[in-house]
């Protein structure tokens, strides 16, 4: 059984998505969900759906071991950022290389980074007048959006598309593709 571990800090859509994804699978579970915001919607939908969350803080994550030695207890095969926005220590970087994944709202290299991220990302794509965007999902490394590519897809952008319009283009992305880029990762030979 291939065990999934979730970090979040917002609504939870894409945590959900997961979780319902392999729902009903032999081969592989989301089994913990951490969250670093006690009023992230994340928590509600882990509720609904019984998942275990965790709740911690900056402290638990960068000064004490706590988070790490959940981890190490939970023995994820992999870890997903799903809307997290905290940068990973170096000390769970290394207890789990390779095995920390990230979905980012754009096309990275462009609109990553710290302070990167939802409605700042749209507004940047819509200031640059780009005509596409996208998502991309990628392992985490030490530095924000930096780490290898493992897939991206792509949107386009019409003249009329205030951020909000490519919020929920973004939201349809993710919502196809996020869970099929996970079980790739997990079963790189089908």
């Amino acid at each position: 059984m291939k065990r999934i571990v979730i970090f979040a800090s917002g609504s939870g859509t894409n945590a959900e998505n997961l979780i319902k994804f392999f729902q009903n699978r032999d081969n592989v579970s989301v089994i913990h969900v951490l969250t670093n915001n006690p009023r992230a919607k994340v928590l509600q939908r882990c509720m609904k759906l019984g998942v275990k969350t965790t709740l911690f803080n900056k402290t638990d994550l960068i000064e004490t071991n706590k988070v790490q030695d959940l981890l190490k207890l939970l023995n994820p095969d992999l870890i997903i950022l799903a809307g997290f926005l905290w940068k990973i220590p170096e000390n769970i970087l290394k207890k789990f290389p390779n095995k920390i994944i990230n979905i980012h709202p754009s096309l990275l290299p462009k609109y990553g980074g710290k302070g990167m991220y939802g409605k700042y990302v749209h507004e940047a794509v819509l200031r640059n007048k780009e005509s596409r965007t996208g998502i991309t999902v990628h392992y985490v490394n030490q530095n924000y959006d930096d780490g290898a590519i493992l897939f991206q897809t792509h949107c386009f952008i019409d003249t009329l598309d205030n951020e909000e319009d490519i919020a929920r283009k973004i939201h349809v992305l993710e919502m196809e593709h996020f869970p099929k880029v996970v079980e790739s990762v997990l079963f790189p030979n089908g």
